[in-house]
């Protein structure tokens, strides 16, 4: 399915935690987490081009950078590096990228990105590695890349990594982005942050009895996400996703949640997704019998 000269382009999924408490923290100094990952049918996508070496000594060229991301901090490139030890052909590829994502908003755009080159390679490279494997080496690259590895929505403990399927009811979200970078080092490292919160079963789930940890004290460092949160529940349950700055809106219908979108203020980026158990690039692997 992968040809040489030809760009394959495969899915690469966002991602928002309808919940996110914080129970404790490890010795390590790690977070103890509880959250449920709903994957959504909308993300970037990434292209793979076989291609001969070209004069390049590394098999592995990305075509187009991210813009402010050195290509050495790539998590599509780091990914490629972790992975190419294990290749068992010496392919040459190459990656483009057409980013939809935002950076930093908390819907997993990096971590995606890594896991979609993870799954992708693994198959060029003929590297023979499961699903479990792969998701071990994407924990080293961030603690988000294995629910995209696994390709399940998922009840997450531990820091995120420990991962139980979830049936979920179908929702759709409007996901929307005001103009804020919210580092996550800063909310995970601030003193104000609660980390106390008891834990709860898979089976204990539901929106209104659950909350995101981090969304008071991100509101109160940021004016935006503050406003953009005050705005949106008025027209439905919202909450923010992981560390920020990208809020969500739950919808019953994509009708409902496309009106809202249209009016979103103008400072403000958003799009309407659906929620889905399996994710789009698994299902790509599936249809064309790659997995």
């Amino acid at each position: 399915m992968f040809k040489h000269n030809a760009i394959t382009w495969l899915p690469s999924p966002a991602k928002i935690n309808l919940f996110l408490h914080i129970c404790g923290r490890y010795d390590n100094g790690y977070h103890q987490l509880q959250s449920i990952f709903q994957l959504l049918d909308y993300g970037d996508k990434l292209g793979f081009r076989l291609c001969e070496n070209n004069g390049h000594s590394k098999p592995i060229r990305l075509v187009n950078n991210i813009d402010g991301v050195k290509s050495s901090d790539n998590l599509i490139y780091k990914a490629a590096m972790a992975i190419l030890p294990y290749q068992k052909t010496k392919q040459h590829v190459e990656i483009s990228i057409r980013k939809l994502l935002p950076m930093g908003g908390g819907i997993g755009g990096g971590s995606s990105n890594a896991a979609t080159t993870l799954l992708a390679l693994n198959h060029i490279w003929q590297c023979g590695l499961n699903l479990n494997k792969l998701a071990q080496i994407g924990l080293g690259l961030g603690a988000d890349v294995p629910i995209f590895v696994h390709g399940k929505s998922a009840f997450a403990e531990g820091v995120g990594e420990q991962l139980s399927p979830v049936k979920l009811p179908q929702r759709v979200y409007l996901v929307a982005t005001p103009e804020v970078h919210v580092s996550t080092q800063d909310i995970f490292t601030h003193p104000d942050l609660p980390r106390n919160t008891a834990k709860i079963s898979a089976t204990d789930y539901s929106f209104a009895k659950t909350h995101n940890d981090c969304e008071v004290l991100v509101a109160n460092l940021h004016s935006k996400v503050a406003n953009l949160l005050q705005w949106l529940i008025h027209y439905a349950p919202s909450r923010m996703t992981g560390t920020g700055a990208s809020v969500f809106a739950e919808f019953l219908d994509e009708a409902s949640a496309t009106e809202v979108l249209q009016h979103l203020p103008p400072d403000v980026k958003g799009f309407v997704a659906k929620g889905v158990q399996t994710s789009p690039l698994h299902q790509w692997f599936l249809e064309h019998g790659l997995m």
